[in-house]
């Protein structure tokens, strides 16, 4: 496990090199929270309880979706990329004969790349934002421990989801369209749009099962308090259980496709 917490470290490491880009990350994160912010006050002022939440909540829900953008890589931006070009050269192969195991030390790193965006590319657009607007943030330090909680298990659950897409590449060659689908559907049904809270009918119950739910609207809710009790310990359930059966359907399907690999190229 030592060499796994290495990784992590290392993860965490190459991702604050790039201070340039960590600070253009928090300029983009920080003007488009103030755009969403505008937005959903025009939109609150029509229908002042939209969602069940008030306005101050909707824009803690804005500034909440900003600073886990990056963390929960709800439009990709982590070892995805990496991966898939791997497979596509060959490269995987080395990978395959190190004495690693290959999902562990995928997860590892994007852990700390996960940890470096919660701090580096969250912590500043959520601070401009308590400073301009009056957000719903808990005094309880027990509510924040739990929304910790709640962030660790999205991050699993995005892992997880991205590692399964990446893998698709051993069959697809190419898994850039794939990718771009995953990215899609993890901005719209991850609730970074809007609250699926919002939605009406089947498909507001469709889109808060799905895995996505768990990047962001489930986190937003323990932060907001409207996860309390067994409705918190459910919230935890649903993106645990998740993290596992799709952390499960990775495993067989890197040991399908390591069983009988084609490589375009070599």
């Amino acid at each position: 496990m030592r060499l796994y917490g290495v990784v992590a470290a290392g993860g965490f490491r190459r991702f604050a090199t790039y201070r340039v880009a960590t600070a253009a990350g928090i300029f983009t994160n920080t003007v488009f929270g103030f755009i969403m912010a505008y937005t959903y006050i025009a939109l609150w002022d029509e229908r002042p309880r939209l969602g069940g939440y008030d306005v101050s909540e909707a824009l803690t829900y804005v500034w909440l979706g900003q600073a886990l953008l990056m963390a929960c890589a709800m439009m990709g931006g982590g070892f995805e990329d990496e991966l898939v070009e791997r497979i596509r050269t060959g490269d995987i192969a080395v990978d395959l004969y190190r004495p690693v195991d290959l999902q562990l030390y995928w997860l590892a790193g994007d852990l700390g790349r996960a940890a470096f965006h919660l701090l580096g590319r969250g912590v500043a657009p959520m601070a401009f934002g308590a400073l301009a607007f009056e957000l719903a943030l808990p005094g309880s330090v027990l509510t924040w421990a739990a929304f910790l909680v709640s962030v660790v298990l999205g991050v699993l659950v995005s892992f997880a989801i991205r590692f399964v897409v990446a893998l698709s590449a051993f069959w697809l060659l190419d898994g850039a369209g794939v990718m771009q689908i995953s990215w899609l559907a993890g901005l719209f049904f991850s609730g970074m749009m809007l609250p699926l809270n919002i939605f009406p009918g089947t498909l507001g119950e469709v889109a808060r099962a799905l895995p996505w739910s768990a990047l962001l609207q489930v986190p937003a809710d323990v932060l907001l308090g409207k996860s309390t009790g067994w409705g918190l310990a459910g919230a935890f359930a649903f993106q645990a259980g998740w993290a596992v059966a799709l952390l499960v359907a990775g495993r067989l399907l890197q040991s399908a496709a390591t069983r009988r690999v084609v490589v375009q190229g070599g």
